[in-house]
C-alpha cells in the first residue's frame, strides 16, 4: 500500500510532520507557492489569513497532480483564520481524490479549527482529522499521529 503526504509548510509545522511520516514510510511532496507571504509577520497574518477565508487558491510551482498510484493520501495544513491554508486550496482543488481515501493532518497555534473541520466533513465525509498544536515547538503533538 502506497501513501504520501501532500503538505504545505510556512513556519516548519507541516516539515516536522513530514519528517515523522517519512519515517513511517510515507512518500512526501511538499507544496510552493509561485508568490511567497510576505516576510513581515503582521502583514503574513493579514494576508494569509485574507487568502485563507476567501477560499483563495494560490498558485503552485511545480506541483505534481499524479497520485494515482497512491492507496493513501495525507493532506498536511496550516490553520489560518480557522481555515485551510490557500496553497492546500489549491492542491484540493486540482488533485482528482475520487475513490481516494484522504485524511488530514492539521497544524495551527490558536486551537480554532471549527471552520476547516466543518469543510473537510462536508466535503470529504469519510476523512480522518488529526489536529496538532504547532508539533514544530510541541513535539509530543506528533504522538498523536497514526
Amino acid at each position: 500500500m502506497k501513501k504520501i503526504f501532500i503538505y504545505y509548510s510556512l513556519t516548519g509545522n507541516g516539515d516536522k510532520v513530514a519528517n515523522y511520516l517519512k519515517n513511517k514510510g510515507y512518500d512526501i511532496r511538499k507544496v510552493i507557492t509561485e508568490e511567497p507571504l510576505p516576510n513581515n509577520y503582521l502583514l503574513r497574518i493579514l494576508s494569509g489569513g485574507y487568502k485563507a477565508m476567501i477560499n483563495y487558491e494560490d498558485k503552485l510551482i511545480n506541483f505534481n497532480q499524479d497520485i494515482k498510484d497512491y492507496d493513501e493520501i495525507i493532506i498536511g495544513s496550516p490553520i489560518w483564520n480557522d481555515r485551510l491554508s490557500s496553497p492546500i486550496n489549491a492542491v484540493l482543488n486540482n488533485l482528482d481524490l475520487k475513490d481516494k481515501k484522504v485524511n488530514f493532518i492539521l497544524y495551527c497555534g490558536s486551537g480554532k479549527t471549527a471552520k476547516s473541520l466543518s469543510m473537510i466533513k462536508d466535503k470529504y465525509s469519510n476523512s480522518n482529522v488529526i489536529v496538532l498544536n504547532e508539533p514544530q515547538k510541541n513535539q509530543d503533538e506528533l504522538k498523536k499521529i497514526i
